[in-house]
């Protein structure tokens, strides 16, 4: 096991699968404490019971990142159980929707809710515990949706996302600039990563197969518009979290950085 986060306290949220699944697991071998923060009780727990079984340290929290009051006795937990809290990665979000101008009201809202008000309920909440512990980093999801256009062909081709998930995501790179020019009196840093292709147990829901059978969508938006073939894992998006959340990127805030295989030079 390595050390690069030995003896840091780690919150995860929507680290029941996924790319907050092997980011927690990532955490744990490098020596943090995780606190897995999710809906999912019955899926959180399993990540807990596996890290465990690795040899390391995690606890679940049943956690909405929509609910305020959810969000707050959650951390308040989690600082109870390991003493402290110094990283923090919101990755909890969630898209759906619906193509504007047809999206109902009610999923505008949801998708806002779970994406950029429960990034800033969670960062709220544990901002406090950072500042105690003398500083820390703050991890941010994004998307390639905040930076990219929209146009009916990608929706028709690619199954593209909604107007309330674009918004959501462009909130969410700039309440991280935000935060990161807060934080820097404190030392705490602050950044944002936005995945491109990552396969994941959710990437391919709701999408399908060209009718004649050929390729699935998914795979077809990392064969045209990436720079390098063949799709992300959670692993590569683990990688660079866990990167930014060390001490080897302490001369580094405010940042959004794909983890795209190219498609953002390709746009």
């Amino acid at each position: 096991m390595a050390d690069r986060l030995k003896s840091k306290v780690a919150i995860v949220t929507g680290g029941n699968s996924g790319i907050g699944e092997t980011t927690a697991h990532t955490f744990a071998q490098e020596g943090a404490k995780v606190a897995l923060m999710a809906r999912r009780e019955a899926e959180g727990k399993a990540v807990e019971e596996a890290i465990r079984a690795d040899g390391g340290d995690a606890t679940f929290f049943s956690c909405d990142v929509r609910d305020k009051e959810s969000v707050q006795q959650a951390v308040s937990a989690a600082a109870d159980t390991y003493g402290r809290i110094d990283v923090l990665f919101n990755n909890a979000g969630g898209g759906a929707g619906g193509h504007f101008p047809d999206e109902p009201d009610e999923e505008w809202i949801r998708v806002i809710e779970v994406n950029l008000t429960g990034t800033f309920y969670m960062s709220k909440a544990v901002w406090p515990h950072l500042v105690a512990a003398g500083g820390g980093a703050v991890v941010n999801m994004s998307s390639l949706a905040a930076q990219r256009g929209f146009s009916p062909a990608m929706a028709e081709a690619y199954g593209a996302t909604s107007s309330s998930y674009y918004a959501a995501k462009a909130g969410v790179d700039a309440l991280t600039r935000y935060m990161a020019g807060v934080g820097g009196k404190n030392n705490i840093r602050v950044n944002c990563v936005r995945p491109g292709q990552i396969l994941t147990p959710g990437a391919t829901r709701g999408t399908s197969r060209d009718p004649d059978g050929g390729h699935h969508v998914f795979e077809k938006m990392f064969d045209f518009h990436q720079i390098i073939q063949g799709p992300g894992y959670p692993q590569d998006v683990a990688n660079l979290v866990l990167f930014l959340v060390s001490d080897e990127s302490r001369f580094l805030t405010a940042e959004i950085i794909n983890v795209d295989g190219g498609v953002a030079a390709k746009i």
